[in-house]
């Protein structure tokens, strides 16, 4: 999609009376205002005369090409945003920005990248999944190192750190998260119930909400992405308390999901406890789903609360993290950088794609940017007030009962949406998918050799 903003200037040929010389009758407007103090100085032809100076340069054109995978519900802020910027870049640099904006599915999009960077024919700005993308990104020389950049010192440090590798920052971080599963709390509130600590607990709030005729979990399984979630969720809270060694066993070759098999656990009172036609709905008619009140709860990330509060903004939600087990230790809340923006190193454009993300953290204007996204704030000089579900989480955070997300590859995520799907459909056994998620991983330590 392309989004053009231009300046039109209009200039008025100069009197020839020694009057209008003197500047009283100059008639200048748009982008030609600032000559008015150049008095008129202009021959018959509307050529400088000697000495005097020409009409403001022609603005420098360029063409950004920009690619947000999986962010098309934010379109109109997007757009609106880079709007703002062009006006500026007009106004401080002369420089005149259009957008090819491209804003593929979550599905398809890291797959489209990677060929793009791969051939070529690279974006000026591009999304990735921060703590999934950053490590292979940065080794195959496709991020630029933005350490020297203003956005660089005014990010918080605990965010800083899941944008940088090798003590360099290379992206710009976007949705700042703490995430398990969503609950609706007037359903809890109505009846007595609390974000269970515990796998027993939750068996038990299931039983509750289906004794008072209410669906437990909603299911939206229709992109693969969404039962994908499971993953993170579920290697996080064992790698921190009971399996501190499966992720290096794993990039080592040396461990398997067999290892944490009771990952399943959590899965199977989900599926067994959810809405119906999972396959027919996808993440838009899952936040509608949810707004109306249709399940309890939903194991999906905050970054769909602008979806969820357009279709009902009566709604009050919360998040909490995924009792997994019946260990305390693994209940755990998810920290993480999903979204962020980075520049490749040999984009054409590469100053002005650079400023955009300066841009994207401007003391002021970001404020309302993701305020109106309804992400976390990112930046020390971010003032806006967080919404009620960031407080949930920080509750956890606060505690310790956290994790930083888990650096699990692309490929292996990719392929877990998929067998999980599978799962869900009964097309694939428990050891199937630990057999293809053991394969996807074996894979991808042999690609990063």
């Amino acid at each position: 999609m392309k989004k053009s903003i231009s300046i039109l200037a209009a200039v008025t040929l100069l009197g020839l009376t020694a009057a209008c010389s003197s500047g009283g009758g100059n008639s200048n407007s748009g982008a030609n205002a600032g000559n008015a103090g150049d008095g008129g100085n202009q021959t018959a032809n509307n050529q400088p005369a000697e000495g005097g100076s020409d009409a403001a340069a022609a603005p420098k054109k360029v063409e950004l090409k920009i690619f947000l995978g999986g962010l098309d519900r934010f379109r109109e802020q997007f757009d609106g945003y880079f709007e703002k910027f062009a006006e500026k870049e007009k106004a401080e640099k002369n420089i005149e920005v259009t957008f090819n904006s491209e804003y593929p599915g979550s599905d398809n999009a890291p797959q489209i990248l990677k060929t793009r960077l791969a051939t070529g024919d690279v974006p000026d700005v591009f999304s990735l999944h921060a703590g999934n993308d950053i490590p292979s990104f940065y080794k195959a020389g496709y991020l630029t190192d933005l350490s020297d950049q203003p956005l660089s010192g005014k990010l918080i440090d605990g965010i800083k750190d899941l944008v940088s590798i090798d003590g360099k920052v290379v992206a710009v971080p976007m949705e700042s998260l703490s995430w398990g599963y969503l609950y609706n709390k007037k359903i809890f509130s109505d009846l007595g119930i609390t974000p269970p600590n515990t796998l027993t607990e939750m068996k038990a709030v299931v039983q509750k909400l289906k004794d008072n005729k209410i669906t437990p979990f909603l299911l939206s399984y229709k992109e693969s992405w969404i039962p994908q979630l499971f993953l993170p969720l579920t290697v996080g809270g064992l790698v921190n308390s009971s399996h501190p060694d499966f992720m290096d066993k794993m990039n080592s070759d040396q461990g398997s999901f067999g290892d944490i098999k009771e990952m399943f656990d959590i899965i199977d009172l989900v599926n067994a406890n959810g809405t119906d036609r999972a396959f027919e709905k996808g993440n838009d008619d899952g936040a509608a789903d949810f707004a109306n009140g249709k399940a309890a709860m939903w194991v999906q990330g905050t970054w769909d609360a602008d979806a969820i509060l357009k279709m009902n903004d009566k709604i009050e939600f919360g998040v909490a993290p995924l009792p997994i087990n019946d260990d305390p230790a693994s209940l755990r809340i998810n920290v993480s950088v999903s979204t962020a923006l980075s520049v490749p190193p040999n984009s054409k454009n590469k100053e002005v794609a650079t400023d955009l993300l300066n841009f994207i953290l401007d003391d002021q204007a970001s404020n309302d940017l993701y305020q109106s996204l309804k992400f976390n704030p990112v930046s020390k000089n971010h003032t806006f007030e967080p919404y009620p579900w960031v407080e949930d989480a920080s509750v956890y955070v606060n505690k310790g009962q956290s994790y930083r997300d888990p650096a699990i590859p692309s490929a292996v995520k990719d392929e877990s949406g998929k067998a999980l799907q599978s799962y869900y459909d009964k097309k694939l056994s428990k050891e199937d998918v630990i057999k293809d998620l053991d394969k996807a991983w074996k894979e991808a330590n042999a690609a990063n050799k």
